[in-house]
């Protein structure tokens, strides 16, 4: 092993180290608001990480040393480049650094409750922002360096760690509240199933054969992208995604069997069509109870 490969694999680990370790204490901070049930809970929640979570933080700084010192070109490129994203995540780091030591500060309910959501917006924002980061740039070195053995398995390994960050809370996202478990959560599942499938498609090479003259191309793609916006209208969001890697016969599955009874599909064509929108409905009931309990027993059931 050369030196490179030794300090490339070193950095690797401490990266590691830290997002496990310090994403414990994310974890810990974006439940504090709900987990808890009093005050005096939250503040027996933060001191299980009291003292360790600046220890922590320390696997940081060591990563960025590491990297100025090994690697002082990736260095320069990655602060240079990403200096929007680096300096949110710094923004979210100190936002937690400071609900950590002010919350203590007075014994107000008000004042402890404003630094207990500070301390979430940090944890969250910084998970976010990581996770964000992660993907796109492990899934640049991918495409742009086609790495050998080991660093390719390296870079997977920390892409698959970025897409957890952001999938996982998904339903965060598109709520900007904490219902991962609840039944409004149960968007974050539905993407995490999502991205499996669609990774599958991409490593097994699977999708449209683009092949042929231009507008024989044209063409198919416009069919293509047709066939997506009316399983998308249909309400049938998973099945138009996947169709446009496979148009026949996920696409035309999509776009031509019955819409969901509350999509918009239904609301312009089966207005005046009771007998189809009871239909609807029935199969609708019948798919729904069947991706529910697909739902609990890989993720849980939510809560009532």
């Amino acid at each position: 092993m050369d030196l490179e490969t030794f300090w490339f694999c070193l950095i690797v680990v401490v990266w590691a180290m830290y997002f496990l370790l310090e994403g414990f204490d994310f974890g810990v901070g974006m439940l504090l608001p709900f987990v808890p049930r009093s005050g005096e809970e939250r503040s027996t929640t933060l001191r299980t990480i009291g003292p360790v979570w600046d220890a922590n933080e320390v696997w940081l700084v060591v990563a960025g040393g590491a990297t100025f010192a090994a690697f002082p070109a990736w260095y320069a490129t990655m602060f240079s480049g990403f200096y929007l994203a680096l300096l949110l995540i710094l923004f979210f780091l100190i936002v937690r650094v400071v609900s950590f030591e002010w919350r203590s500060k007075s014994e107000s309910p008000r004042w402890r409750a404003v630094w207990t959501w500070a301390n979430t917006v940090g944890s969250v924002g910084a998970s976010l922002v990581w996770g964000i980061g992660l993907m796109v740039v492990c899934g640049f070195l991918g495409f742009a360096l086609e790495p050998s053995t080991p660093r390719s398995q390296i870079i997977g390994s920390l892409f698959g760690i970025g897409v957890g960050f952001t999938l996982d809370e998904f339903a965060l996202w598109l709520r900007l509240q904490d219902v991962y478990w609840s039944e409004q959560g149960r968007a974050s599942i539905d993407v995490v199933v999502l991205a499996a499938i669609l990774g599958t498609l991409a490593v097994i090479n699977s999708g449209p054969l683009f092949k042929g003259a231009w507008w024989e191309i044209v063409i198919f793609v416009a069919l293509d992208l047709a066939l997506m916006v009316v399983g998308l209208a249909k309400g049938k969001t998973t099945l138009a995604i996947i169709g446009l890697l496979i148009p026949v016969p996920i696409g035309m599955i999509a776009a031509i069997r019955l819409a969901k009874p509350d999509s918009r599909w239904a609301r312009w064509r089966y207005e005046n069509k009771p007998r189809k929108l009871a239909k609807a409905r029935k199969r609708n009931e019948r798919w729904e109870g069947r991706r529910i309990r697909f739902q609990n027993a890989i993720a849980g059931a939510p809560d009532s």
